[in-house]
């Protein structure tokens, strides 16, 4: 574990990882899990035609208020703006479960792979913890300084043991290098999108929670081609190729189920590019 409670910006850049950041006290991220766990158990059949997995993997925050509440926390985003700057969008929120004794795993892979972003640096996933997620469990691993190369190469397995939306893997890691990165509930790792990083599975006896917040800044869309769209969280409204949305209105509001459709279709182009199958996790209708 990193000490992290200064100069946290400085070793962001130097490993491409950080781990360690306080951001929510045990009573929060108790109700935090509470809220989320309640969601699971009140809405199983999900709405709209698609899954409740599926919203909490891709762009939740549009049709979940709790999910766009969260990526707006202070403390989350005094975090942020340390390594991306003032003017913060959020581009997605996703939840990463894995349950007590789980198989499911991460393989190794840099995130912006098939964001049609390129190789940005104006991204970076916040990734909070929402359960004690030790090694045990199944934490984040890193490979410091590996944010400083290019996009390498990755192959999609498609793996049903892989939580990744296919499988997708950089083969002949040296694990040596690897750090890990055990998170306490309430606390928050960042991460650059081209950071290698994977976790294990969660051999503990609790389920394994964590919420992935993913930042950018405006300029993304400066050097990639296309619309994509986003929540302002602080600083200046973007302009140029973002569509600016502004938060569910309701739980799985009409309004907010028809934008998150249109988002899906739009941003399926990019993120299923050359896949020999269908990325279900953009698929409507989509169920674990």
């Amino acid at each position: 574990m990193l000490d992290t409670e200064n100069g946290h910006a400085q070793a962001y850049r130097q490993n491409g990882f950080v781990a360690g950041l306080r951001v929510f006290s045990e009573q929060q991220v108790a109700e935090l899990r509470q809220n989320i766990e309640t969601l699971e158990a009140e809405q199983a059949d999900g709405a709209g035609g698609h899954s409740l997995d599926q919203f909490f993997r891709v762009n939740g925050h549009v049709v979940i208020p709790l999910l766009a509440d969260v990526a707006r926390t202070p403390a989350i985003l005094d975090a942020v703006e340390a390594v991306l700057g003032p003017n913060l969008l959020v581009w997605s929120v996703e939840l990463f479960i894995k349950e007590p004794g789980s198989t499911k795993t991460v393989s190794w892979h840099q995130d912006i792979t098939y964001w049609g972003m390129g190789e940005t640096d104006d991204e970076v996933t916040a990734w909070i913890a929402l359960s004690d997620v030790s090694e045990l469990a199944g934490c984040m691993r890193f490979i410091p300084g590996s944010h400083a190369g290019g996009m390498a190469k990755h192959e999609d397995t498609f793996d049903n043991d892989n939580l990744l939306s296919r499988g997708q893997t950089i083969a002949g890691i040296d694990e040596s290098k690897a750090v890990t990165g055990p998170l306490k509930p309430g606390e928050m790792s960042l991460h650059h999108g081209r950071c290698f990083h994977a976790s294990g599975p969660n051999q503990s006896d609790d389920r394994r929670i964590g919420l992935a917040i993913r930042y950018v800044t405006p300029e993304v869309r400066d050097h990639a081609p296309g619309q994509d769209w986003a929540l302002p969280v602080r600083g200046e409204a973007p302009a140029g190729g973002w569509s600016c949305i502004a938060g569910p209105r309701a739980l799985f509001h009409p309004a907010d189920l028809s934008l998150y459709d249109r988002i899906l279709a739009g941003q399926a182009t990019s993120l299923a590019a050359g896949a020999e199958q269908q990325v279900n996790l953009y698929t409507k209708g989509h169920s674990k």
